[in-house]
């Protein structure tokens, strides 16, 4: 039985979470070499024993560029349109796999491709399901003037403005000092 999301009525698929926490880890921290690209996917539980090349790796930056672009879009609207034009050339037929042996799963990318062609095309469609269902506001970046760290909203409330609690906390300190000293 597959997982079930906060409300327990909506199937849930951590993959998807797992993808969108990734992009927003590359916007945040640039994949410095193949070898980290690669790593990363690893350690989000993506997949295992993949390599990446120097061309992922440039890939992979050109497309954080417009996944930033998506994270920072001020409307709905133009976060839709940018989201599209990425699902456009993300765009496969959708196939069932049981390629790694973990159970048959659906694909929207070709077999065999480069990671970083993997990793924009399941991190379009991630984002593309989480804000259809969970709301277009739910990428942003730290309300912490200092931080601006990018964040996918995966909170139950849906109203998330850190991007960590140690964000949150601190600036709540910074909040009840002000109040309290006048500064």
């Amino acid at each position: 039985m597959p997982a079930l999301c906060c409300n327990r009525l909506v199937p849930e698929n951590h993959y998807y979470r797992d993808a969108l926490r990734l992009a927003a880890d590359l916007v945040n921290r640039p994949a410095l070499s193949p070898e980290d690209l690669a790593d990363r996917w690893n350690e989000f539980g993506l997949g295992s024993h993949v390599t990446a090349c120097e061309a992922d790796l440039e890939e992979i930056s050109r497309f954080t560029r417009r996944w930033t672009a998506v994270i920072d879009a001020r409307t709905e609207e133009e976060r839709v349109a940018l989201l599209n034009d990425l699902l456009a050339e993300a765009a496969a037929y959708p196939r069932i796999t049981d390629h790694d042996g973990s159970g048959w799963h659906l694909h929207y990318r070709d077999d065999d491709v480069a990671l970083a062609t993997t990793i924009r095309a399941v991190t379009t469609v991630a984002a593309a399901k989480h804000l259809t269902e969970h709301g277009m506001h739910r990428l942003g970046r730290c309300a912490l003037a200092e931080c601006a760290q990018a964040f996918v909203d995966l909170t139950r409330s849906g109203r998330q403005r850190y991007c960590t609690r140690v964000c949150a906390n601190r600036d709540a300190v910074r909040r009840h000092r002000a109040r309290q000293y006048g500064s």
